[in-house]
């Protein structure tokens, strides 16, 4: 209701009365690099230019004043706007606005602001740039073959990035801004004749009912307002950082979502499925790339069960037959069990963490710490047991090689409660506790694509083309799930 009341600021043909108020919105007296520049008898006229230092490009101002200053009067006589936009000022992305409240949010964007006396509109120079690292590889999706490019913290050169890989007449990027304070710049790209045409639209709504003031934390904040289960561990949408990564998606018929500032991009819809997928199957032949996909699974499937499904055997010996007998602990430590897991759980939680907090130069020292602490030492005062590192160990690779780095630690988050249930209530504490979380999965959806697809519902050509890396050449089917507009393309 207030939005709908708010009286908008015209643009008066009075220089001195625009001036005055977009001084007092920018607050160009108490901030630095709020620039206010007056171009006094610029072709005749009084102007002024509203900048925002380091977000403009010098050399194009620069070039744009020395143009206006060699004009004279005579030359914007008449339609003085049009004159200037289509003919006076040399540069591709100009247009003119009639509201200093946008004029405002504009300049705060970036792009500069020139106001002209005796004309009723701004004019907005997109002359901006961003502070921007150079292009490389992201640290968690390497391959050993392929492009060495990965997205930045600018909106504008990823979505040049895909569309680079993607040059489809019907690729559209959708701009929006979200948060009230912070107008985060928003793109929602997606290939107009594949893509689901309700999806884009649920998309888009949820993004528009974003009310917060600002994106700290880019993506991460929209994917938590957009997907909801504050509860639930599990990634709803999918991360990259690879632009290939993001054009095959689109090829699939699903829809990016990318941020200013932040360099990861999301896909959406989901499943379970989707995470576990990484460029370096389809960068070998089909038989290897197949064989490396099988491997991921066993070593996620590992990194989930395994471990609370030796403790079971460990304190259940009764459940192994004779010939697996040697499966349980030769010598349990002074630590029960349980506690040992525990320990070890957290301390790598910990190690991790600080591996991140650690610079590069202190990251083998940091090594040879850990491997200390959990290694033969800790064996040898008795604190753990060989069988409890080893499984840990197990389990620790196969949380590693989850390709989502969301996804591995909901795994983990899964593998502890897991342990939990086994040691509580033994075999009905394990047994019901994959139940449940299969249940959970079931039941699950990003947006209205079943989170366990192909897998339940089940979908045998589906669930092949899931489990094993079909060759490109053959024909490319597209999940039937995501209700692409062409599926069999």
């Amino acid at each position: 209701m207030e939005d709908q009341q708010k009286v908008i600021k015209l643009v008066s043909t009075n220089i001195d009365e625009n001036v005055a108020y977009l001084k007092e919105s920018l607050g160009v007296d108490k901030s630095f690099d709020i620039m206010h520049i007056e171009l006094e008898e610029y072709a005749g006229r009084k102007m002024a230019m509203f900048v925002v230092d380091g977000l403009i490009k010098d050399d194009i101002l620069h070039l744009l004043q020395k143009f206006l200053l060699t004009q004279d009067a005579e030359s914007l006589e008449g339609d003085t706007l049009n004159k200037l936009i289509k003919k006076y000022i040399p540069y591709v992305e100009v247009e003119k606005q009639n509201d200093l409240d946008k004029v405002v949010d504009g300049v705060l964007a970036g792009p500069t602001a020139l106001v002209v006396d005796g004309i009723d509109h701004v004019i907005m120079i997109d002359a901006r740039t961003y502070p921007v690292r150079g292009l490389e590889e992201p640290d968690i999706e390497r391959v050993v073959r392929g492009a060495r490019d990965g997205y930045v913290e600018t909106v504008v050169f990823n979505t040049a990035l895909t569309r680079r890989r993607v040059r489809d007449r019907s690729l559209r990027m959708e701009y929006m801004q979200v948060g009230r304070r912070s107008k985060t710049d928003v793109v929602v790209g997606y290939i107009e004749d594949i893509a689901d045409p309700e999806h884009i639209e649920s998309v888009k709504k949820a993004i528009e009912k974003i009310d917060t003031d600002g994106l700290p934390m880019g993506e991460k904040t929209i994917e938590e307002f957009i997907s909801g289960r504050h509860f639930n561990p599990y990634p709803v949408v999918r991360y990259t950082e690879r632009p290939d990564t993001a054009a095959a998606h689109l090829f699939e018929g699903h829809i990016i979502i990318i941020v200013d500032g932040s360099p990861s991009v999301l896909i959406t819809p989901t499943t379970f499925w989707h995470h576990l997928q990484h460029a370096e199957e389809y960068r070998n032949k089909p038989v290897v790339g197949a064989y490396l996909r099988l491997v991921r699974y066993l070593a996620v499937w590992a990194s989930l069960f395994l471990l609370p499904l030796w403790y079971l055997f460990a304190t259940n010996q009764e459940l192994l037959p004779e010939a697996l007998k040697f499966v349980g602990p030769n010598d349990t430590g002074q630590v029960p069990i349980f506690l040992q897991f525990m320990l070890i759980e957290v301390g790598i939680d910990m190690l991790r963490m600080a591996a991140i907090h650690t610079p590069t130069s202190l990251a083998t020292a940091l090594g040879l710490v850990a491997a200390i602490m959990i290694g033969q030492v800790a064996v040898e005062v008795g604190l753990f047991s060989n069988e409890v590192v080893l499984y840990l160990a197990i389990a620790a690779i196969g949380t590693f090689a989850t390709p989502s780095y969301e996804l591995s630690l909901a795994n983990r988050l899964v593998r502890i409660a897991l342990l939990v249930l086994t040691a509580v209530l033994g075999v009905i504490g394990y047994v019901g506790g994959v139940f449940l979380f299969i249940i959970m999965l079931a039941r699950m959806k990003s947006f209205n694509v079943p989170y366990l697809w192909p897998f339940l519902p089940f979908s045998f050509r589906d669930f092949i083309t899931v489990l094993l890396r079909k060759p490109i050449p053959l024909k490319r089917n597209r999940p039937r799930i995501i209700h692409p507009q062409d599926p069999d393309k």
